[in-house]
């Protein structure tokens, strides 16, 4: 092959694996929306030199955008081969896109060649991934048959999903990857959500990797994760494959939940505020009850009120409705949340799937 090269995205799939580095050449804010899985980002232009030689483009001319377009570019690349590349050997092989494969990553494609790299660059830029990644998700789910863990809030279905996978199963964790745990007060506090785009490329980078031949555990979500859309072909599939119901004593729910959301238990108005979308639902004067229970530290009693007169009746109304399967699900009950209680479960889910 002659270098430096230029792939469509079809092409360089199959071989993705093969590239040394993947290299985005986006700004921050195009990078931190989404990208190709594994790409580390080295803007060529940062967001705000990008948008420095967009005005002078479309202001004053293209010649001059250009002019000081190729001059930032070439001490931003420069700065990249100081102190990223530098200590590369011959045979590094680097992928290297932006947006639709223009200037960008022309210009970081064309210096690493002349240096003597294989570099490639992508065809099509990242709006190619884009397309492929779009594409994918609309038949991708069909080739894999599930098993959807339901079960009532707090009942440990992350928890099993998390023993699933490290016991070797092909186990698709749509809440990790939408960085939610799928309820009203399911925000993490320490990690934000994904743009809808980035959690399409993880839940695609996640699938990709599955054989057809095994069985794929995925929880009872709805169509949204905090604030992200499941794909539809993908929701479909899960709607109409079969279920495993999954129960645990309330008081044994009460404890997980504890554990789980501790982040609530140590800052209570953390947890007020999540409360107040429950107005509209419950009415003012509960929910201030609540709050004020949380508050004074009343927990284990508000997290029991909760699942009895909100996250249980939901459940109910949704889960026959919206998985064609249930009436039919297979049974398991766990008598504890320790960690051996669901290596146990998930040894026998192993077993029978």
């Amino acid at each position: 092959m002659k270098y430096p090269a230029l792939l469509p995205f079809a092409e360089i799939l199959p071989q993705l694996h093969l590239f040394d580095a993947i290299i985005d050449v986006r700004s921050q804010s195009e990078f931190a929306e989404d990208h190709i899985p594994g790409a580390i980002n080295c803007p060529v232009l940062d967001d705000n030199e990008r948008i420095r030689v967009g005005t002078l483009y479309k202001q004053v001319s293209s010649f001059e955008a250009k002019k000081v377009g190729a001059s930032i570019a070439a001490r931003n690349i420069a700065r990249h081969i100081d102190t990223l590349f530098l200590d590369k050997p011959r045979d590094w092989k680097p992928l290297i896109y932006c947006w639709r494969g223009g200037n960008r990553s022309g210009s970081m494609t064309h210096i690493l060649a002349k240096i003597g790299w294989p570099a490639v660059q992508l065809d099509g830029g990242y709006r190619a991934y884009r397309r492929h990644v779009n594409a994918e998700l609309a038949e991708l789910p069909s080739r894999f048959t599930y098993k959807v863990i339901c079960g009532t809030t707090g009942s440990g279905k992350s928890r099993l999903l998390q023993k699933l996978a490290s016991e070797g199963a092909q186990v698709l964790d749509l809440e990790r990857l939408a960085a939610h745990r799928g309820s009203v007060l399911g925000n993490l506090p320490s990690e934000a959500q994904p743009t809808q785009k980035s959690f399409e490329s993880r839940i695609w980078q996640t699938l990709r990797q599955f054989s057809p031949g095994q069985v794929v555990f995925v929880e009872s979500e709805s169509k949204k994760v905090g604030n992200l859309r499941v794909p539809d072909a993908l929701m479909e599939k899960m709607r109409a494959s079969s279920c495993l119901s999954l129960t645990l004593s309330k008081t044994n729910r009460v404890k997980l939940l504890m554990e789980d959301y501790a982040h609530f238990v140590t800052d209570p108005a953390i947890l007020n505020t999540q409360l107040d979308c429950l107005i509209s639902l419950h009415g003012r004067e509960k929910i201030v009850r609540w709050q004020t229970m949380a508050s004074s530290g009343e927990m284990e009693t508000l997290v029991t009120e909760l699942l009895v007169d909100h996250y249980d009746p939901a459940y109910l109304r949704s889960i026959e409705r919206n998985f064609a399967r249930f009436s039919q699900a297979q049974h398991l009950e766990l008598d504890d949340i320790t960690e051996q209680a669901f290596r146990t479960a998930s040894k026998y889910l192993l077993q029978t799937a």
